[in-house]
Formats: structure tokens, sequence, C-alpha cells
């Protein structure tokens, strides 16, 4: 996996890792009321691509049928606000905060650069203190972030929150059906451009990376929803998904959810740092995964449910 979307924690040399400490032990179950989730009919659609600029060893092909059933996905990435009510509701300490440091962006980072970095990709940093909490590490806050994306959360904070919600993590079949908002084989969430008239449709990289400054993520609802009425499943944040990693592929599938365990969990959708100079992983069939400890400031989650 690239360390450019994703790195993990064990991609970082000179890190350390102390032990994660004690968990908080949520109760699953907790059932709200699907309200304002965005309701998938299902059916047969083309998964994957074959992007002329793709990227193969992603496994991103072959292109093939995949049947599903109904289901419901959340219009938007879970915010810093709702986040924070399940740690009110459940005293919930996310990996990051136990382990005592995440990656953050290096130019954002600020207080506690630790010496941790990560060979493929120098524009990460290992921060001690950056947390949900505390995106860019100590200092920093969410204070005017309510309605963005909570980051810093890893896989195993995101399936315990959606197990809070009542919900669950999408598979990723599921993930790239509702992405496509009912367009068959296009290459965005919109079409095939990637700025219709010139206009930007989502938050990736603008200017020289990694030289020109950015401004991190956007509110959950910035630009317009896909025809399936979901917002930002391109850029602003990777999202992770139920499924672990594998690049093997049947022609046909029904209902699939990956291969039966593995190291690493998928992640859809790229985030604010893509850029096609490296990272063109924006594209509605692209993939990568990480590891589910692993936390950054690029990497948030939706939820799904049954209908």
């Amino acid at each position: 996996m690239a360390a450019c979307c994703g790195p993990s924690r064990d991609a970082a040399a000179g890190s350390h890792r102390p032990e994660a400490g004690r968990a908080v032990v949520v109760e699953a179950g907790r059932r709200e009321p699907p309200r304002g989730m965005a309701r998938i009919p299902g059916g047969t659609f083309w998964m994957g691509g074959d992007d002329p600029d793709g990227r193969p060893e992603d496994g991103e092909g072959p292109v093939r049928q995949v049947r599903l059933r109904p289901f419901l996905i959340d219009p938007t990435c879970v915010t810093n606000a709702r986040f924070a009510t399940f740690v009110k509701d459940t005293g919930y300490v996310t990996e990051a905060e136990r382990i005592g440091w995440s990656f953050v962006f290096r130019q954002f980072a600020g207080h506690g650069v630790m010496d941790a970095s990560v060979p493929q990709a120098p524009w990460w940093a290992g921060v001690e203190g950056a947390t949900w909490r505390s995106p860019e590490g100590p200092g920093s806050s969410v204070r005017d972030r309510q309605n963005h994306p909570v980051v810093h959360v890893s896989w195993h904070d995101a399936a315990t929150y959606a197990a809070w919600a009542g919900k669950r993590l999408p598979t990723e079949a599921e993930w790239e059906m509702a992405a496509r908002g009912g367009l068959e084989r296009a290459r965005y969430p919109w079409g095939d451009e990637l700025a219709p008239k010139g206009r930007p449709r989502c938050n990736i990289w603008q200017g020289r990376f990694p030289g020109a400054p950015s401004k991190g993520t956007m509110p959950v609802k910035s630009f317009q929803p896909n025809g399936h009425g979901l917002y930002n499943v391109a850029g602003n944040v990777w999202e992770w998904t139920a499924d672990w990693w594998g690049t093997a592929w049947e022609p046909f599938a029904e209902d699939p959810s990956g291969p039966a365990d593995g190291d690493a969990k998928v992640m859809r959708g790229g985030s604010y740092l893509c850029h096609d100079s490296y990272c063109n992983r924006y594209r509605v069939a692209a993939r990568t995964a990480n590891t589910p400890d692993s936390a950054t400031g690029h990497t948030g989650f939706r939820c799904a449910a049954i209908v």
C-alpha cells in the first residue's frame, strides 16, 4: 500500500510504539433510528475500473459485476460533533490517544513532532498528542471544525463508533456502489471530468505537491452530492470500509465482503492530499489500505446499515 495515501504505524522509521493501554469497552447495539441515511436500492453494478492512468497494482480491475442487496449509508462522513457525542456518551478513548501519537501532514505539524518519518513519504510526521480532538497536535483543536469529518480515528475506533450507533462500516462493494451515484463506469462520482466547466467538485490538492499551502479538511457537506445524495466521496478524507485488503476478484459476486482475514483494511475515496502528480486515488474505482490500528490526519469514515 502507498504510504502517501495512509502511512501505517509500522512504516514510521524511528517511532516509538508504546502499549496502547486498556481500551474503553463500548456496548454494541445502541439503536438509533436511521434518520437521514441514504437508501441505496441495490441491484447489479460494474465495480472496479480500467482507467488508463489507474493503478493495476492496487487491484482496481478487472471491471466486474457485483450484485448487492439494498442498504442504507450515511450521506456524509461522521463529524467531529457527532464523534464528540459518542465519546461523551461512552467515555471511549481512541487508539491514537492511548498510544500517544498519530500521523500529521508535516506542513500542519507544530509542537510534538517526533523522531519518526515515513521514508516513502517525508511529508508525514509522527506527532505526540495528535488526536481527533487536536488534529495538528498540542495547541490545536476542532472548536471551529465541528462540521468537518473526524480524523485520527483507526479502523477499530470507526467500527466501535458504528456499533454504538446501531450501524456498521460499509463493505467495499457497498461503498463503491453508493459512491458511483447511479452512474455506470464513470471515473468520478459526478461523471468523467474532474472539474466540469472548470468548477472543482472535490477537495483534493491544489498546486504543486507538497509545497503549495493546503487548508486541510472541509465541512462534510462541501460541494454537490452525487446521484444518491452522498457528499465528498472523492477527496477530503479517506474512508474506512469493513473489508480486509485483497486483489483477487471473481467475474461476478453477490454481496461480497472481502477476504476472511488480513493485515490491512480497505480505505476508499482519496483525501485533501491527493494530487495527480503522485496519487490520483480520488477516482471512484481507486483504493488503498492501512493497518487497523493506524490513524492519520486525513482518514475518517461513514457508516452503513441494513434496510
